[in-house]
């Protein structure tokens, strides 16, 4: 079994705009300035949403030969719904995290309809970041007080 252990590092900047810094890579995440960010970069969620389709892409690409797809182009949007008065406390019945994620793929491939249906569904079925949404790793938490 190959067991790789994944690590990011999210450091506070200013106000809600945080670093994210993952081997060689820095991101920025922030809120809009409608949330009180400054909008200088995605926010959590639109990360999570790009992690979903970036996933899905890098699948459908990685797997395209073995499963005989003529891939030729592939684009995937992924959308969230988030009622955000979840999470800001304003609502105490409404979810805090996404209640809806909905994939659009945009495939131009040599392949029947039946074929690229096929594929879709491995793609689902073998995408890590969705096995991660459905089947919720466990979860433990360390806190260092400085």
């Amino acid at each position: 079994m190959a067991i790789e252990v994944m690590r990011a590092s999210v450091e506070s900047i200013e106000g809600l705009k945080v670093e994210s810094s993952v081997r060689d890579f820095k991101m920025i995440m922030d809120e809009p300035e409608s949330l009180g960010g400054t909008n200088t970069g995605m926010n959590p969620i639109e990360a999570l949403l790009s992690a979903v389709g970036g996933c899905k892409v890098i699948v459908a690409r990685s797997f395209a030969k073995m499963k005989r797809i003529d891939l030729e182009a592939i684009t995937i949007d992924v959308e969230g719904t988030l009622d955000t008065d979840g999470f800001t406390g304003r609502n105490k019945e409404a979810k805090i995290g996404l209640s809806h994620l909905k994939t659009i793929y945009k495939i131009k491939a040599n392949n029947s309809e039946e074929e690229l249906k096929a594929f879709v569904d491995f793609i689902e079925r073998t995408c890590p970041v969705i096995d991660t949404i459905v089947n919720a790793p466990e979860l433990e938490r360390e806190i260092n007080i400085l």
